[in-house]
């Protein structure tokens, strides 16, 4: 049994030196602790994305909802997020052009450039801030399940989700962006290669992918239907759930920051290309794993599907193979976690603190408060972690829709002339109430027309500017 612990030790120590080594080129500047004075280049931009896109709900949410849904859980992932991809440049491009030129770090700062309208801004980054903290929650979650199963146990869930932020913590707070995004290239090579290795090797042990596939065919169709298990995909739930990972994904902080850090507008395009052709390859593997799950481990129910990829690592390959892979697990929940601390850390010291609490703080000051905050961002994460709410699934669609309501007016903000932001401060407000009373079933589900609440509340959202700017419009023309 010591093989997993030191697999597990010797990739936390590399991440640990990855750590160390950037602390040692920081220069002790706002800028380069937050946005590693925006010189990431191709690769590192590219792998930085990926990994902070890839998270637990990659790994171990992916494989749960192949479980419960079946394979077509596949295509509504892979082209939402690859759509996405096209964000990277038209919303990217704007964001990096504008940050270079008037150095902003956060996106709230954006918003304020634009708009001069401080509520807006407030509440731009109160609305980030709270409906990320559930997903930057996942991350230890995904950590805890994982090494309680990989250790059969002897590492209970949250001692192990609290051990792996805490490694988290240190490296972030050593090396900030520049720290995280070198080992994000680390993490997301480990995962490419990793998650490949999981599907070919259960593949194999099962007496190889055309033979698994059709036993599990034939054990439970329904997991091949286009609808998936209880016709869970109307063709309009299917449309919602791919326009919500779309619009949804640029509006982590942790991904708009990433459009700052850009060395080159080359960097975005690249990053565009490839970006789609890495989710249709990738996201197909998890989700294998959890339909052939069906066969091995029936009856699986709730949040006890969000472990079927570890139960059947552990179920199919060798211990030493398994404890491998599973760093390649790791990586996605550390990658993500990593960026969504710093981020968020960034916003309340840039956006709260340095305007409203200490105007004349020094760089140093901030780069301190900054690492102050990071710290208790992780606490919080660790409580919600620690009786999660519900599903991983669950989860992400809930804080995806919440952060989708931020869509029209970055849109506004980075495109039009005429939208004011009072329009915007309207349409935030109103989405966000909208959300709240799908959430708690204080709006009906009928007037949602069968689709989810993401595409109401993104149509209304935008009605709301957009009419905006007519009146503006209108009025500026008299």
């Amino acid at each position: 049994m010591l093989i997993p612990y030191l697999i597990i030790c010797f990739y936390l120590l590399a991440t640990l030196l990855v750590g160390f080594l950037s602390y040692q080129q920081q220069e002790n500047t706002a800028e380069d602790y937050f946005l590693a004075n925006r010189k990431l280049g191709n690769i590192v931009l590219f792998f930085t994305l990926i990994a902070t896109n890839f998270s637990s709900f990659f790994f171990l949410g992916f494989a749960g909802e192949g479980y419960r849904i079946g394979i077509s859980y596949y295509p509504m992932m892979a082209f939402g997020t690859g759509f996405a991809a096209l964000s990277f440049y038209y919303i990217g491009y704007q964001v990096w052009k504008l940050g270079k030129q008037y150095h902003f770090i956060t996106p709230a700062e954006l918003i304020d450039f634009r708009f001069n309208n401080p509520p807006l801004k407030v509440l731009f980054l109160a609305v980030m801030v709270i409906f990320t903290l559930p997903y930057l929650a996942l991350q230890p979650i995904g950590a805890g399940y994982l090494l309680e199963n990989l250790t059969n146990g002897q590492i209970p869930y949250f001692f192990g989700a609290t051990f792996l932020t805490i490694i988290i913590v240190i490296y972030v707070l050593m090396g900030g962006m520049r720290s995280v995004a070198l080992t994000d290239v680390l993490q997301g090579i480990l995962m490419f290669i990793l998650m490949i290795t999981a599907f070919v090797v259960i593949a194999h042990n099962l007496g190889g992918f055309a033979n698994i596939t059709k036993e599990t065919y034939t054990l439970k169709p329904e997991l091949f239907s286009r609808s998936g298990v209880g016709d869970f995909f109307t063709e309009k739930k299917w449309f919602s759930f791919i326009a919500l990972w779309s619009l949804t994904l640029p509006m982590f902080p942790q991904m708009f920051m990433r459009f700052y850090t850009a060395k080159t507008s080359q960097s975005l395009k690249i990053s565009t290309l490839l970006y789609p052709v890495i989710t249709g390859v990738l996201f197909i593997c998890p989700v294998m794993i959890g339909v052939w799950g069906n066969t091995v481990f029936p009856s699986l129910e709730g949040k006890e599907a969000d472990q079927i990829l570890p139960m059947m690592l552990s179920e199919y390959t060798p211990l030493w193979l398994n404890s491998i892979i599973m760093v390649g697990a790791l990586a996605s929940f550390m990658s993500t976690l990593d960026s969504q601390l710093l981020s968020l850390s960034s916003i309340i010291t840039r956006d709260i603190y340095l305007p409203y609490i200490h105007p004349q703080a020094s760089l140093k000051q901030q780069t301190l408060i900054g690492r102050i905050v990071i710290i208790i961002l992780a606490i919080i994460g660790l409580i919600i972690a620690y009786q999660p709410p519900s599903t991983i699934f669950i989860i992400a669609t809930q804080t995806f829709t919440g952060l989708t309501v931020l869509f029209p007016t970055v849109i506004a903000a980075l495109y039009s002339k005429n939208i004011k932001g009072v329009s915007c401060l309207v349409s935030i407000i109103v989405g966000e109430l909208i959300v709240i009373g799908f959430q708690f079933n204080w709006l009906p589900s009928y007037l949602t027309f069968g689709f989810l609440p993401v595409i109401p509340v993104v149509v209304i959202s935008s009605s709301i500017i957009v009419v905006g700017g007519i009146v503006n419009g209108r009025a500026n023309n008299g």
